[in-house]
């Protein structure tokens, strides 16, 4: 389920902006990192033919007792819904974060500059997690 969505303001030069969304279903649901991986791999091709998978930075780090795996891709966007247009020269900034209550999906997702431009931040928002009991 969709907990929160936020506009990043695009960069100059950019044609629109970029947008944050912050999933959340519950404990046990939401599919393992590697199956989100995969499916945002999915909404990816590269102009070059190589598989979005092999072009991808994918990290893993623990935040105060959380599991983070994140995954940096650039392409062409081929949207999260069915009919969707592609967009190329756009990016994905993503994060599973696993905790005892569930994992949490952070996805950040727009023109290449303007993500590139909030990736400092988009770390510093995963950085600031801490579990709750």
């Amino acid at each position: 389920m969709r907990a929160a969505q936020y506009r990043i303001p695009r960069t100059a030069g950019d044609t629109e902006d970029a947008e944050l969304v912050l999933f959340f279903f519950g404990q046990g649901k939401g599919g393992a990192a590697d199956d989100n991986l995969t499916r945002w791999y999915g909404q990816f091709t590269e102009p070059d033919g190589r598989a979005p998978r092999d072009v991808a930075t994918v990290t893993s780090r623990t935040v105060r007792g959380l599991h983070v795996t994140a995954v940096d891709l650039a392409g062409t966007y081929l949207g999260g819904a069915p009919g969707s247009a592609p967009r190329p020269g756009f990016r994905l900034l993503a994060a599973v974060v696993e905790g005892a209550g569930g994992p949490w999906f952070f996805k950040a997702v727009g023109p290449a500059p303007t993500i590139g431009a909030a990736k400092a931040a988009f770390n510093a928002l995963v950085d600031s997690l801490q579990a709750h009991p």
